[in-house]
């Protein structure tokens, strides 16, 4: 458009010029008159109009054509801007989308994260508590292979001891063995150094008649050995000599130290060289140095116990260390009884049985040696 205007404008004469009218060949040049000088002005004057108008006609069709030019680039702008509003519209959607997923996914590799912990921890605390109990087995059992050393195997074949031996001696100088160690400063399932160097007692003086019943009973249970009381033989050791035994004033406490016994969870410890722990109950129910948990009575404690792996101590005053013991024993003989680690006659082991339940009636009644 606008090189059209300057095409019209180069065209068109410019407003006010006079044009010089060249004379015609073969005649003369004359001067001119006033009225030819007229008449040039008039056409001049036309001319000019006539520029005039062209210029205006040609301004308008340029408006007219820059107004269209102008709108169809509006229009294509319009479009362009809505597709690119579109645009920013979709990737706005999608990035809103991705951040979703992203705080999702985040979220739950966290809590893939925590759970993961969790089991780690979970498996770690079970390997270790299993790792505790095979170590108090091991223990146990070389604590056992000791004991079992000093109570079955022979000193040499040349020179047998018939006092460690009973099985050796005729049945009228049978000697019974003091009954097997019990660690007297560890747990309940340990044997302790010195019983490995058992003196053998003197020869006893004392009568002794089998009761049929009872021989008969443990004959039975002998011939399947079990740990499970509803058997004849263990249920009437329960009534008569376990349960008196351990029947003392705190009941509940009572019922948790028979089956910690039962299970062999039971630790007994001295109390004089150990760092007293932080206890988790309060000290009426763990009593204290000078106050039994069993009883309840004001006594001069030695020794703690400890029920399983729960890490609360019970303070126990030397009687009731000894009825517990004295329980152990029995429960450790018969153990190795049902392990077959004891290799006696019937009747000798009948006896040894029953010399332990002796020391648990004794026990019961109050009696305890010195050294408790």
């Amino acid at each position: 458009s606008q090189a059209s205007f300057e095409e019209d404008n180069q065209k068109q004469p410019a407003v006010g010029h006079w044009k010089t009218l060249m004379p015609s060949k073969g005649s003369k040049e004359e001067p001119e008159t006033g009225c030819q000088d007229a008449g040039g002005v008039g056409e001049t004057q036309s001319t000019e109009q006539l520029n005039v108008s062209r210029l205006r006609s040609s301004s308008v069709e340029i408006r007219e054509k820059g107004s269209e030019f102008l709108k169809e680039e509006l229009h294509k702008a319009q479009k362009e801007l809505k597709l690119k509003d579109k645009e920013c519209e979709r990737l706005s959607k999608v990035r809103e989308q991705l951040e979703q997923e992203l705080e999702e996914l985040t979220a739950s590799l966290f809590e893939e994260a925590h759970k993961m912990v969790r089991e780690a921890n979970t498996k770690q605390a079970a390997s270790e508590k299993q790792l505790r109990e095979a170590r108090g087995k091991i223990d146990m059992l070389q604590a056992e292979v000791t004991a079992l050393k000093t109570l079955v195997i022979t000193s040499t074949p040349s020179s047998p001891n018939r006092e460690l031996h009973p099985q050796l001696q005729s049945p009228s100088k049978t000697v019974f063995r003091k009954g097997h160690g019990r660690n007297k400063s560890t747990s309940s399932a340990m044997v302790s150094a010195a019983s490995q160097n058992v003196t053998p007692e003197p020869v006893s003086h004392e009568c002794k008649e089998v009761d049929s019943i009872l021989f008969a009973e443990f004959q039975a249970w002998k011939e399947s050995p079990t740990l499970d009381k509803s058997c004849s033989f263990l249920d009437r050791i329960y009534r008569e000599d376990v349960g008196p035994c351990l029947d003392f004033t705190k009941q509940e406490l009572s019922e948790l130290v028979r089956v910690a016994v039962e299970q062999n969870t039971l630790t007994i410890e001295p109390i004089a060289s150990q760092t007293l722990p932080v206890m988790k109950l309060s000290a009426e129910e763990c009593g204290g140095p000078k106050k039994c948990a069993l009883s309840g009575l004001p006594r001069t404690c030695k020794h703690r116990i400890m029920l399983g792996d729960s890490g609360n101590y019970y303070y126990i005053s030397p009687s009731c260390r000894a009825r517990i013991t004295a329980v152990c024993n029995f429960f450790t003989y018969i153990r190795y009884i049902q392990q077959g680690l004891v290799r006696q006659d019937v009747e000798l082991m009948y006896w040894e049985v029953m010399r332990l339940r002796r020391e648990m009636s004794l026990a019961k009644l109050g009696f305890y040696p010195s050294d408790m």
